[in-house]
Formats: structure tokens, C-alpha cells, sequence
């Protein structure tokens, strides 16, 4: 009887033993390599996996009939790259085989961009918990698209690099566009709906993170040259605010997928660094870029919107400080939401503004539109006639600015002795013309430049508002 039970344990062992071969020898792909998903245009994409170690894959994409081989290393990771043709509606498959065989199915061509940040990133379609999104449930009756597609990729906060995350490919439509990111379904459907090709959103944020937690950690080093990073996951002290622990988790297992480029919504939880954040700004989109490998992408970004915090440094210095990232940063925009009108609410519910400014940028600046107005004025000058500021905006003086009929009550104007005291103001053309009859001698302006205060000026081509502004430097 022991000599049976005997033979029975050894031959489980060895079924066992060789179910587990078996399974190891199956292709395996990252979550970001799935049905559905959508494969950047007219370039070479990396497609990379697991299979038998030290095997030969093999790679084949119904588009051309072409097929790519690699070798596995020791512990069966490959890696190659595929050449894909222009975007169309066409859906088509690839076909991975070590010996044995997956098949991706229903694949489209197009445009592919990275959604990332925190909360207001993150926001859905379906709103948050008692708050919504302003015209939401029509959008998402309306949001049926097989040219529209996100994979949002879940939660993760790690002490070291991973490989691979969790997440699927949806299609648009009523019963999916309610958890797709608010903001980056708004900048997809006027893409695609401007360049009739399909977009493909690859949606990864993290509602109260700071930017620390999304940099690479030689880039945040850089800054930071003591920082400490945990050591385990079960060192992270904080998961959304511990040094590239999102970047580990939620970036590094799609990095060097195909792209286009990438969107950003964050800066609410580093209001109170803004001067370390111009760096740490630049540092992480010069990361990411670096470790892509797709060349200098385009990054486009959203300027935080008014809110009472209630304390704690005006974040009129944190909104100076994201508008900076354009002069530092290459090849990078930003979108203003001044006019959210959510004084109250930390995530404004017009997202369509959000996420269609973004678009603007990318039309204009990615996809050679560059006739139609997409960005918000700047600051080109300020000078002093008497009681006078006059405030030049780069932008031409034709058809200029408007206030639509309101007020203009956001100016404050200060003298030599830096207090700062309500003024008037009037626009013509391109020129704010600033005035206060208790300040003798100006030297500086501020516009809205507190935690509240929403815009009264806007462009009249393309309705974009001015943003907060000082033009002095004083602390």
C-alpha cells in the first residue's frame, strides 16, 4: 500500500512538474499587448513578451503578412519591432508563436497618447462620488466609437520596476465610456473626430499624487540628489507620494510602447513647492522621453484650475510655475482652465474644456494645424505711462481680446512699497491697460493671482482665457 502511495506522489509531482513547464512555455504578453488595442501609425512599435527561455518567436501582423523573429533569453523575455502602416478602421490581428500560438485580435492603426496625473486625470466619465461631469451622460450616450479606445491601467505602487501591469482595452461606447478618464476622452473625440483616424488612450493616474511618485529614479536624483527610495514595497510609507514608486508601477510596464505623446493633469499636491516643481517638471517628461526611446514626444498639460484650499500658499505660484514648463521644457503645452467656474470643487466638472485645450495643441502643434488658435496669451511686456501699466499679450492686437461685456475686477496694482491694492482695468487689442488712483508710481501687476479668483479676459479667436500672471519676482 505505501509502495502505491508511493508512486502515486511521484507521479503527481512529475504531472505537476510538467504542467508547470508547460504553462511557463506558453507566450505570455504584457496587458498593455491585448484584443482591442490600438498600434501607433506609420512607425516602428516595440511589441515585446515572454516565451520558452532561449526560443525562437515568432511575430506575424495581418496588415502586411509579414512576420519578425526573435530569440528569448535565459529567462524568455524578447523584445522586436514591428513596422506599421498608415491609420485606418481596419481591424487586424498579430500572431505570437514560440511552438505554440496567441492570436490578438481586433487591432487598429492610429494615433496613441499617454493620459497621466492625478485626480483630475483620473476623473470619469461617470463623475465622482456627488461630482459630476458637466454634460456627461449625453457624451457618454452618444460615445459609441470603434475608432476610440482606452486601456486604463490599474493602481499600482512599487519600490522597484515592474515588468508588466493589469489592465484591458476597451472600446468606446455607453457601457465602457463611463470609466474611461473624462479629460482624456474629451482630447480623443475631437482628435478623432478632426482627423478621422482612431485614437488609442493608454490611461494611468493616481487621484492626490504628487510628481515625485511619477519620475524615473535617476531623474528625480537629479533634483534631489539625497533622496531616499524604498527599499520593498513594504517600505513605501506612502503610496502615492514616495518617490517614483507610480513611475515603477504604472509607467515602467508600458514604457516603450508606441506612442504619439502624452497628456498631464497634476499639480494640485505640489502647490506648496512651486519652484522645485519647474524642475521636477522638466526632469520627468525629459525621463520618460529618454526611456521611450521614441524621440522627443510631444507633452501637453493642464494648468491648474481655481480652488479655495482653504490655506497654505497661494496657488497663484504653482499655476507660475506649470506655465514655465513651456519655456523649459521642449516641445511641450499648456492648456488653462481659469474659467472652470468651480471655485468650491477640487475636480471641475467641465472636463470638456480640459481635455478639448489639450486637443487644440495637439491639432495645431503635432498635426500641423497650426492656422487655428490654440494656445492662451502670455506676457510679451509691461510698461509704465505715469498711474499706467500697460500690459502687452503676444497675440495679435486683431481680433484681439473681449471680457464678454463683464467687469474686469481681478487687478491689483503695487507701488515701490510692494503692497498690492485693487485696480481698474480696460482692454484694447492685444493691451490691458492697468490703473489705480491710490498707487502714484506702479512697478508691478498681478492678475488673479490667488487660490480663487476666475478670469474675466479671453481671447476672441478660440475663446481661451488669460491666465494668472505677477510680472514682479518678489517672494
Amino acid at each position: 500500500m505505501k509502495k502505491v502511495t508511493k508512486l502515486v506522489s511521484l507521479g503527481l509531482i512529475l504531472f505537476l512538474s510538467s504542467a508547470l513547464v508547460s504553462l511557463k512555455a506558453e507566450i505570455k504578453m504584457p496587458a498593455i499587448f491585448g484584443d482591442n488595442m490600438v498600434l501607433q501609425q506609420q512607425s516602428d512599435v516595440a511589441i515585446w513578451g515572454w516565451a520558452k527561455p532561449n526560443s525562437s518567436v515568432r511575430v506575424t501582423t495581418s496588415w502586411n503578412k509579414k512576420s519578425y523573429s526573435a530569440k528569448s533569453n535565459g529567462e524568455g523575455y524578447w523584445k522586436l519591432k514591428v513596422q506599421t502602416p498608415a491609420a485606418g478602421y481596419t481591424p487586424y490581428s498579430i500572431t505570437i508563436s514560440d511552438g505554440k500560438s496567441i492570436t490578438l485580435q481586433n487591432i487598429l492603426i492610429g494615433e496613441v497618447w499617454v493620459c497621466s496625473g492625478q485626480s483630475n486625470m483620473e476623473m470619469p466619465m461617470k463623475g465622482f462620488y456627488n461630482q459630476p461631469i458637466e454634460g456627461g451622460p449625453e457624451a457618454i450616450a452618444t460615445s459609441r466609437n470603434l475608432g476610440i479606445r482606452c486601456f486604463t491601467m490599474k493602481r499600482a505602487s512599487k519600490a522597484a520596476p515592474q515588468e508588466d501591469g493589469e489592465g484591458t482595452w476597451e472600446v468606446a461606447g455607453p457601457d465602457t465610456t463611463p470609466n474611461f478618464t473624462a479629460t482624456g476622452y474629451y482630447f480623443a473625440r475631437l482628435l478623432n473626430q478632426t482627423l478621422d483616424v482612431p485614437i488609442g488612450l493608454i490611461h494611468t493616474s493616481w487621484g492626490g499624487s504628487r510628481i515625485e511618485a511619477w519620475l524615473t529614479p535617476s531623474s528625480i536624483k537629479s533634483v534631489i540628489p539625497d533622496v531616499r527610495f524604498p527599499a520593498t514595497d513594504a517600505d513605501i510609507k506612502n503610496q502615492i507620494n514616495d518617490p517614483a514608486v507610480l513611475y515603477n508601477g504604472m509607467i515602467h510596464p508600458i514604457v516603450g510602447f508606441g506612442i504619439r505623446g502624452a497628456i498631464w493633469y497634476q499639480g494640485e499636491s505640489n502647490r506648496g513647492e512651486p519652484e522645485q516643481y519647474v524642475e521636477l517638471f522638466d526632469k520627468m517628461v525629459r525621463g520618460w522621453r529618454d526611456i521611450w526611446g521614441v524621440g522627443e514626444f510631444p507633452f501637453y498639460y493642464c494648468q491648474i484650475a481655481p480652488f479655495n484650499y482653504g490655506g497654505g500658499l497661494n496657488s497663484g505660484f504653482i499655476r507660475e510655475a506649470q506655465a514655465k514648463g513651456m519655456q523649459t521644457t521642449p516641445n511641450t503645452g499648456m492648456a488653462v482652465l481659469m474659467d472652470s467656474e468651480s471655485p468650491d470643487c477640487i475636480h471641475p466638472p467641465k472636463k470638456k474644456l480640459a481635455g478639448e485645450r489639450l486637443a487644440f495643441w495637439a491639432l495645431a502643434k503635432t498635426y500641423g494645424m497650426e492656422k487655428m488658435h490654440y494656445k492662451s496669451p502670455d506676457v510679451k511686456s509691461v510698461t509704465m505711462d505715469g498711474r499706467v501699466a500697460i500690459i502687452t499679450l503676444d497675440m495679435p492686437s486683431n481680433p484681439g481680446l473681449t471680457t464678454h461685456g463683464k467687469e474686469i475686477l481681478q487687478f491689483q496694482i503695487a507701488g515701490e512699497n510692494k503692497m498690492f491694492l485693487p485696480a481698474k482695468a480696460a482692454i484694447s487689442g492685444n493691451r490691458i491697460f492697468v490703473f489705480s488712483p491710490n498707487v502714484e508710481k506702479p512697478v508691478a501687476v498681478r492678475y488673479c493671482f490667488n487660490d480663487t479668483a476666475a478670469t474675466e479676459i479671453f481671447t476672441v479667436e478660440g475663446n481661451l482665457p488669460l491666465s494668472s500672471f505677477r510680472t514682479d519676482d518678489w517672494k
